[in-house]
């Protein structure tokens, strides 16, 4: 069977519009949502797991590959979503969680880390080569022929990987590859981004000339037809207050020189807080891979925080789970995940914890305490959930309010919550089906 991702670029060379949202998360409560809403569609699902969450070592989700593999799994099937529509992939898999080590090191971490990837049934791998590792040279630009060498490098590992799963599962479907460079931070920038500077087509260029050179040279050049997109910065970008905006007049010459590669499509990462719109005017202009994921987790935190704000009407003070409380003293406790991103006074780090569109506070909505919480918080709401007027649903969670008005649903904890993510799925839903595609 064919990877249905290969179907991006032949159904834009045909004139129909075509793109898929790239779901970056670890989340259950939004796998949950993202599953849910996605069944009224014939599409695949992409659900993808960054280097730095899940590795050979557990990442920061304590998730080895085949872990997050069995987890997507396991929520699917208490969705009733059918598992084979869910494409897994790999984000930033490379030396990223190793840039420290010598290359050495470092890149025999990073084909461990890929192997396993497509040993779980991973479909989707994005390598990334693109930093520096501790024995490059300092004060000198890393090559794009270092780059591409050790991407090649990667690919090769993950083609024996495969051949190594066929013996096992002669269905398994191959995977596709995303290469590129100018790949944004994971989780955002910590800077405005005055200063966004947008791929200039010759080095979009000089990248695929680069790698093609590495496959040849690794024979794996027949593999070339499994890279089916190129990451690229189109000008979209986001940081601690302030979003960068799709201007496709001036990523006019970047998308113009799609044309010459029908082949690939662009992958665009930080996409997270556009306009649905903009959403859209991407997908038309080739950026077809939409990565979304800290947007996820800042609707999950609002929808929480909006029943938190509920939970002080209707729930004695000594009965509440107080999360809002309880995720602050988390982030004071352990700041290790927010400090290098948060700036300013106490005032503004504090406001930046809870509101900053980087959303930092994902990463602590998986511990034991913050859990401990959501749970209590979502038994409160449940237990008085016949007396949440419609006024006080209105005044919190208006959005929802409209549906629960309307019969679209229900007034329990968890479905109100997962709707918030759900309304952001519903850009990225505008954004890839319908449409006119302009390059």
């Amino acid at each position: 069977m064919k990877n249905p991702l290969l179907n991006l670029s032949e159904r834009r060379k045909s004139g129909i519009h075509s793109g898929i949202p790239s779901y970056c998360t670890a989340n259950d409560l939004v796998i949950e949502a993202v599953l849910e809403q996605a069944k009224r569609f014939d599409s695949p699902v992409l659900i993808e797991g960054t280097a730095n969450q899940i590795n050979q070592f557990g990442g920061y989700t304590g998730m080895t590959p085949a872990d997050f593999r069995d987890y997507v799994y396991k929520i699917a099937e208490k969705v009733n979503f059918e598992k084979d529509n869910i494409i897994l992939g790999g984000d930033h898999m490379g030396p990223l969680v190793w840039a420290d080590l010598k290359a050495d090191e470092a890149m025999k971490n990073s084909r461990e880390l890929v192997r396993l990837c497509v040993l779980a049934g991973f479909r989707k791998i994005h390598l990334d080569t693109s930093m520096k590792l501790a024995d490059d040279p300092v004060n000198e630009r890393l090559s794009d022929d270092v780059i591409a060498e050790r991407g090649a490098i990667l690919l090769k590992e993950c083609e024996n990987a495969y051949q190594e799963l066929l013996k096992k599962n002669p269905a398994s479907i191959r995977p596709v590859y995303i290469i590129g460079s100018e790949v944004p931070i994971p989780g955002g920038s910590q800077d405005d981004e005055e200063g966004l500077q947008i791929t200039k087509p010759e080095d979009f260029e000089r990248t695929l000339t680069a790698y093609k050179k590495k496959f040849d040279e690794y024979g794996i050049s027949e593999r070339w037809q499994d890279v089916i997109a190129v990451v690229v910065q189109p000008g979209v970008e986001f940081g601690d207050k302030d979003i960068h905006m799709y201007d496709r007049v001036k990523a006019e010459k970047l998308c113009s020189v799609l044309k010459k590669y029908p082949g690939f499509v662009f992958e665009g990462h930080s996409t997270d807080y556009q306009p649905k719109e903009k959403l859209r005017e991407l997908v038309q202009d080739g950026v077809a891979i939409l990565k979304v994921g800290p947007a996820l987790t800042f609707a999950l935190r609002e929808g929480l925080f909006a029943l938190s704000m509920i939970e002080r009407e209707l729930i004695p003070e000594n009965q509440r789970a107080c999360f809002i409380e309880t995720l602050e003293a988390e982030m004071l406790e352990n700041p290790k995940n927010w400090m290098k991103h948060y700036h300013g006074s106490e005032q503004e780090k504090y406001i930046s914890r809870k509101y900053s569109y980087s959303d930092r506070c994902r990463y602590y909505l998986s511990s034991e305490k913050v859990k401990n919480s959501i749970s209590k918080l979502f038994a409160n709401i449940n237990g008085v959930s016949e007396k949440i007027t419609a006024g006080m649903l209105r005044q919190y969670m208006p959005l929802q309010y409209r549906r629960v008005r309307d019969g679209e649903l229900s007034v329990s904890a968890s479905a109100l919550v997962k709707d918030c993510v759900k309304n952001v799925c519903e850009d990225y839903n505008y954004a890839v089906y319908g449409g006119s595609v302009s390059c």
